[in-house]
């Protein structure tokens, strides 16, 4: 086995800003790559879902609606309620904690379809999802060709929590509008990027950490060119997040009602407090609960895929990203760091894929799929919340 450094690809980023010259007619052609990939990805979720409702004795659509999937599903039919219910914990969770990017396009489909929510929530989040996994390897393509950005986008959606792509979840809204964003800030394409952050950011509490490359875009575009239209980016990018809140304080009454409706439902813990809580509950009690077991796992796992990452000096707006989305992992009293995280903080994710060559991308992707199925297994099981 050829150690780590081997494997690393050793072609660096291309330095110029400039995205590699394609002849447009190939670009379709192209775009098969990634699509195909996300199939087999998909199909190999269904076929452990259906495997599993077969076994638990329920329909293979229930497999696919699970945890948040009904608060998502609960605002495309009927909108949002108006007040957060009494008292704390799972009597007071309401969908007033969760953003609305995705009911949209469920209600839009919807409309179009005249098909049932559930229905059109499957249809909206495969067709997310195979944009996601276009628009993924283009960003990669950008920077290092074909080959690589093939390599990159099978580790993003063979992840190991990339399961919820198939199912009723943000993240393959989040992952989309995120990489057109990047790949519109490395083109230079400022209202693009900024537009496409500003609907990423009501997609999802993490997808606001697309603001952050926008910034970081701006700052380095005008420091090396004064090319202060780069101001657009970050002015768009919050977009989305304003008019959601902006929506809510017309709805009932307070601006702040998602952070009030998070904090009476979910967030019991302290600021901070999720990563040593999970260590801690692994080192006591082992690997019993799920939940702290696979947060523990994935913080080491990402310690390691960093390694690999700033070796391959990304785009300091990548950077920017995948730094914003693990501090608000880290930070927040629930979500900790998790396959789920890891998968929006996918840059990470497709950096490991791209650079690495050889036996340890077979072994690597290999780990993945595994993972990505085991966890299909898992979530389908009383005792995790992916």
């Amino acid at each position: 086995m050829s150690d780590l450094g081997t494997a690393i690809d050793p072609t660096g980023p291309a330095s110029d800003g400039v995205a590699p010259s394609l002849d447009p007619s190939s670009g379709w052609r192209l775009a098969l790559r990634p699509l195909a990939l996300f199939l087999a990805s998909r199909l190999g979720v269904f076929m452990v879902v259906a495997a599993t409702a077969n076994i638990l004795k329920q329909r293979v659509s229930d497999g696919l609606v699970l945890w948040d999937s009904k608060w998502y599903l609960m605002i495309a039919s009927s909108g949002y309620v108006r007040h957060i219910p009494p008292g704390s914990g799972n009597p007071a969770q309401s969908d007033l904690g969760f953003f609305p990017l995705l009911p949209i396009f469920v209600r839009l489909v919807h409309n179009v379809t005249t098909l049932g929510f559930s229905s059109s929530a499957f249809i909206a989040v495969f067709l997310l999802g195979a944009g996601a996994s276009v628009a993924v390897w283009w960003m990669i393509h950008d920077l290092w060709g074909v080959r690589a950005a093939d390599r990159g986008t099978a580790f993003v959606v063979f992840s190991p929590g990339a399961f919820v792509l198939s199912y009723v979840y943000s993240e393959a809204a989040t992952i989309l509008f995120v990489a057109l964003c990047l790949l519109a800030l490395r083109r230079r394409r400022w209202i693009l990027a900024g537009l496409a952050a500003g609907v990423a950011s009501a997609a999802d509490p993490v997808a606001v950490a697309v603001v952050v490359p926008c910034i970081v875009g701006a700052y380095v575009a005008i420091r090396d060119h004064r090319e202060l239209r780069a101001l657009w980016a970050p002015i768009l990018a919050p977009a989305g997040l304003l008019a959601f809140f902006t929506y809510l304080w017309v709805h009932t009454g307070s601006p702040l009602e998602w952070f009030k409706a998070q904090r009476a439902g979910w967030q019991g813990g302290t600021y901070f407090g999720s990563v040593p809580r999970a260590f801690g509950h692994l080192f006591a009690h082992g690997f019993e609960d799920p939940n702290y077991a696979v947060k523990a796992i994935c913080i080491v796992a990402v310690i390691a895929i960093l390694v690999v990452f700033f070796r391959a000096r990304p785009p300091a707006t990548w950077i920017g990203y995948v730094v914003a989305v693990l501090a608000l992992g880290i930070i927040s009293p629930v979500i900790g760091v998790t396959p789920r995280l890891l998968l929006r903080d996918f840059p990470l994710l497709a950096v490991l894929g791209a650079r690495l060559n050889g036996l340890w991308f077979e072994i690597i992707f290999g780990l993945f799929a595994v993972s990505m199925a085991a966890l299909t297994v898992i979530s389908n099981g009383p005792f995790w919340t992916p």
